[in-house]
């Protein structure tokens, strides 16, 4: 039978990875794949997390299985994090999931659940796991504008004009902070804005935060999902780990589900941990576990907060960095966007042959759309980088 299987083509950003492991170039500078790296090139466990794994060994007494929806400390803890008090602790269900992208694979499978017919609009660009997940599933998807590639900023004007076709039953995909792959952002009064679309239309918003802490804050980055959850009836989310912790291996993430109010709660959990079951079973508990201890231990928390201070602060310094080295080399203030765009990413608006002329001629990997993981740079790495956008972007 498994000669009936049709031959998949990589995934690009894997290729890249590999293309890039095999270039024996020294100045080769790999901006492709997802993760923070440090000024030394590296992705180190933070302290803060250390400590708590250590914490998790000198305590844990058992590996039983946790529970369909995982530990529930690690959902009241996540609920905390990133929705605070803008909702009603008793109209949030929620399960833990193999990382952020379990996360929205079980958002698509609950919408599906309560409307088998339900359309899922995506910005343009979004994260290309959104679009696969949905294609796999066989999921209707519709895109809505959402980036001017001129500008490399948001197009807000067009992005309202694309959902004003959103039907009721709906599901709205929002990046709630750090758009990946643009960097570019919605305001706060444009999220509030979108929210009232939402709400008029009887569509479902779903929200996608994998980067919380990584683009203005802690607390500014979870203030567009917060505003959105208060002004919403119904709202999903789901919640990454992976960076902001730095336990990308641990497939640590959840989805939170806002009911209309603590009534229907119950029933909406039981959908999700039905979800887990077919799926799963059980969430992964390791990461949560690390994650909650984190989150519960006035010490600790505080290590981690300040550790993820200084990460956000070194992608800030980067992109200032580098959008002066292109002022200076452009005698343009073309890429001064850079340092306005938040979080890992951002899209530089090159055109696939120019990426690949910072390939060949330069050693630069970025995936061919453009998008460039700003975490991939160092002090010393962003000249370079530089000179080879300034040479081979027209």
């Amino acid at each position: 039978m498994l000669n009936n299987l049709n031959p998949q083509f990589p995934d690009p950003i894997m290729q890249l990875i590999t293309l890039c492991r095999e270039d024996t170039r020294d100045t080769k500078i790999d901006l492709g794949v997802g993760v923070y790296k440090d000024g030394t090139g590296q992705t180190p466990v933070m302290q803060a997390v250390r400590a708590a794994s250590k914490k998790v060994w000198d305590n844990e007494t058992t590996k039983v299985y946790t529970g369909l929806p995982g530990d529930p400390a690690f959902g009241q803890a996540m609920r905390e994090l990133v929705l605070a008090d803008s909702v009603d602790a008793g109209r949030v269900g929620v399960i833990g999931t193999p990382g952020g992208t379990g996360a929205i694979r079980q958002a698509f499978e609950l919408a599906r659940l309560a409307n088998p017919d339900v359309t899922v609009w995506t910005s343009n660009p979004t994260w290309p796991n959104h679009l696969a997940i949905l294609k796999f599933m066989g999921i209707p998807n519709t895109e809505y504008a959402y980036f001017d590639e001129v500008s490399c900023r948001v197009d807000f004007d067009a992005m309202m004009d694309s959902l004003k076709d959103v039907k009721a039953g709906d599901m709205v995909l929002l990046h709630g902070c750090c758009h990946n792959p643009t960097g570019a952002n919605l305001t706060l009064e444009q999220f509030g804005l979108v929210a009232d679309l939402i709400a008029d239309k009887g569509a479902l918003a779903l929200v996608d935060i994998a980067y919380q802490g990584f683009g203005d804050g802690l607390e500014e980055d979870a203030a567009p999902t917060r505003l959105l959850a208060s002004k919403l009836p119904e709202m999903l989310i789901a919640a990454s780990c992976s960076k902001n912790f730095g336990v990308y291996r641990e497939r640590t993430g959840c989805l939170m589900a806002i009911s209309e109010d603590a009534s229907m709660t119950a029933k909406t959990q039981a959908n999700m941990n039905y979800l887990n079951r077919v799926a799963f079973s059980f969430p992964p508990d390791h990461g949560a576990r690390l994650v909650t201890t984190v989150l519960t231990d006035e010490e600790l928390t505080a290590q981690w907060k300040t550790e993820l201070e200084n990460v956000r602060l070194s992608m800030l310094g980067l992109r200032t960095q580098l959008s002066d080295e292109l002022r200076q080399r452009t005698n343009s203030d073309r890429f001064d966007f850079i340092a306005k765009h938040r979080g890992m990413f951002s899209r530089i608006g090159a055109t696939p042959e120019e990426v690949m002329k910072m390939r060949e001629d330069f050693a630069i990997y970025m995936v061919s759309d453009s998008r460039m993981n700003i975490a991939g740079l160092t002090p010393k790495t962003v000249p370079l980088l530089a000179e080879a956008i300034a040479k081979s972007c027209k």
